[in-house]
């Protein structure tokens, strides 16, 4: 016996870092990438078929190796259930290799819709809700919690490693003063060699710093968005990439002596200016030659629908 099951799954951009929240705070960015998964369990053979429309479509593989997949055969694996036939088409709007989470948005895209197509073949119900265990998932693929618990559940995310090196993730609502301006270099920098540069240790001074700020960012982006351009200030890893990216480095240096809260949007080389409600004009004159894009934040996360196909 053959049961098909269809999803459509939307994911956000995401941001991480924020500037002194390194591996920890990720932000939901109102842009996204879509898939829609058909998966036929039970019958005979087996076939995959991918198709990819927009960012990236002239570069990523069209078989096994391309991430979507690769996520999907994960969750399959989880679930204790791999389909015969599997068919995925994605239209991406995200933009690669620029620090905006499209790696966290292809594989939570492929994790969430595994286990719902699952749960809806075996007539489970499927849970449209993200949870802890695709948080998990996602995270052993990723390598680290904090794109994918933003990808995952929306708004400004908290993530981290419990003592059994389980990902966990807290949810905190963004204040609506606070709207996001992404600017997007031409270039693509890797995650790997942007991570590369980043020292092995750190003076103490500069981490207790950054902790610090850390902490305040997390308030400055609930409540009090005045606060934003010192708890935006960064001692751990930004000066560290610069030799990757010296254009972002100088962008953001600018913007911030302008008053502008900017950051670098996660390992780069794009640059995030927070809090920019009604000053994106003059982040457009200062970051000349960039692609700037208002991206309110995204409440919401990865969003389920079962009516694909």
């Amino acid at each position: 016996m053959t049961t098909t099951a269809s999803v459509r799954v939307r994911t956000p951009a995401t941001s991480a870092n924020l500037g002194p929240g390194f591996d920890a705070l990720g932000l939901a960015l109102s842009l996204h990438d879509e898939v829609e998964v058909t998966a036929s369990f039970g019958g005979t053979g087996s076939s995959l078929q991918v198709g990819v429309e927009g960012a990236g479509a002239d570069d990523v593989p069209r078989d096994e190796r391309h991430l979507v997949v690769r996520a999907l055969r994960a969750g399959f694996d989880a679930a204790g259930r791999q389909p015969a036939q599997l068919r995925l088409t994605c239209r991406n709007a995200l933009p690669h290799g620029r620090g905006l989470g499209s790696s966290a948005a292809a594989i939570v895209a492929g994790v969430v819709a595994a286990r719902v197509l699952v749960e809806t073949a075996t007539g489970a119900g499927a849970g449209v809700v993200p949870t802890a265990a695709d948080l998990e998932l996602a995270k052993r693929l990723e390598g680290h919690p904090d794109n994918v618990a933003a990808c995952l559940f929306g708004g400004l995310t908290i993530a981290w490693l419990d003592g059994a090196g389980q990902a966990r993730a807290a949810r905190v609502d963004v204040h609506p003063e606070v709207v996001p301006v992404v600017c997007v270099p031409a270039v693509e920098v890797s995650t790997e060699k942007a991570r590369g540069l980043l020292p092995d240790t750190v003076a103490h001074g500069a981490a207790a710093a950054t902790a610090g700020r850390a902490a305040l960012l997390v308030e400055a982006l609930a409540r009090r968005p005045d606060l934003l351009l010192d708890a935006t200030e960064d001692r751990l890893h930004q000066d560290f990439r610069e030799p990757a990216m010296p254009d972002t480095l100088a962008l953001v240096r600018a913007l911030r002596a302008d008053g502008l809260p900017a950051v670098v949007s996660g390992a780069g080389p794009s640059v995030l200016v927070l809090d920019a409600a009604g000053r994106a004009d003059r982040v457009r004159e200062l970051a000349a030659g960039w692609d700037v894009r208002v991206l309110p934040v995204d409440p919401g996360g990865a969003r389920v629908d079962l009516a694909a196909g």
